[in-house]
């Protein structure tokens, strides 16, 4: 009886020991696929905050909330178990989506690049927020149909990280990374939106120290919001041309990948710092890629009947 007790804690301890390590795999999985979707998340929260620009200070976090709850609706009962179905039975359209999402990203990335240097600052859409009180609801509505599209291609980015794992574990996985990418991307948009509140309210405490912190609060709110939407555009270029690079090598299309493979070969054996410059000639040559898929899309965007209408409506704002 003892010994069969004994051997009953060591089945016992044997399963527990293999379930730590099952809860490290998906942790690092999780991690990884959520680097992998870097570019996609700096730009979701570059952009969010323009949805509470102009509103109340007190509406602020109950709106951000809102969109947070609609982005994990979007990512847990929508994409979830469309990226599950589709990875399982036909996993060959997970890599051609996943393109058709870089190329949007190359699109949107060299569409503000365009737009920059053309001038064109004035073209940005007004949120419904700053219309009025009463365009709420559109407001929270037309935020979550964005981050569905954004959503769609962090889950995606995910997915094929962890195309190989099991259909258990890699739902685990992409539950994981579902929450925690929606928790850092509307915690930092909620830091983000308060700071000058909070720069404020430094100021009104008085104290030399703190009052220059809070200014310095106040007045570096739009300089963060510039550089998010800076870093976004370049992480989108990058984040692009990558998915771009590998999914035509991955789908039988060799020569672009290997050209870049054999620009990162003479740098990798410079000393320390040749992984360093491999990722760097890697990255640029994803950037340069997505620079020119993005302004080629843009070009025929633009001449369709769709892209002049959009173009006329921004224009109208």
């Amino acid at each position: 009886m003892a010994g069969g007790l004994i051997g009953l804690l060591d089945d016992v301890a044997a399963l527990a020991k293999l379930a730590a390590a099952s809860i490290d795999d998906v942790g690092a999985a999780a991690g990884k696929a959520s680097v992998k979707a870097a570019g996609v998340v700096v730009d979701d929260t570059a952009v969010t905050p323009t949805y509470v620009h102009g509103l109340a200070a007190d509406r602020e976090l109950p709106i951000i909330k809102r969109i947070a709850l609609g982005s994990i609706r979007n990512k847990l009962l929508f994409i979830l178990p469309a990226a599950l179905v589709l990875s399982e039975f036909v996993p060959i359209l997970v890599e051609i989506i996943l393109m058709m999402g870089g190329a949007f990203l190359c699109f949107e990335g060299a569409e503000k690049v365009h737009h920059r240097f053309a001038g064109d600052h004035g073209s940005e859409d007004l949120p419904a927020a700053a219309v009025g009180e009463d365009q709420e609801a559109k407001t929270i509505s037309g935020a979550i149909r964005t981050d569905f599209i954004l959503s769609g291609e962090i889950m995606v980015i995910a997915l094929k990280e962890v195309i190989d794992e099991g259909f258990v574990s890699r739902a685990i996985i992409l539950a994981v990374v579902a929450v925690l990418i929606t928790a850092i991307v509307y915690g930092l948009v909620a830091l983000i939106v308060k700071m000058d509140d909070i720069g404020l309210r430094m100021v009104e405490r008085g104290g030399t120290t703190s009052a220059r912190v809070g200014r310095g609060l106040v007045s570096g709110m739009p300089k963060l919001l510039s550089l998010l939407s800076t870093v976004g555009t370049a992480a989108m270029l990058w984040v692009g041309g990558h998915i771009l690079l590998v999914g035509a090598h991955e789908l039988g299309w060799h020569g672009p990948y290997d050209v870049v493979h054999s620009l990162e070969e003479p740098v990798h054996d410079i000393g320390v710092v040749g992984g360093a410059l491999g990722w760097f000639v890697n990255t640029l040559a994803s950037a340069i890629l997505g620079i020119v898929v993005g302004f080629l899309i843009v070009a025929v965007v633009t001449r369709l009947p769709i892209g002049k209408g959009h173009e006329a409506a921004k224009a109208a704002h």
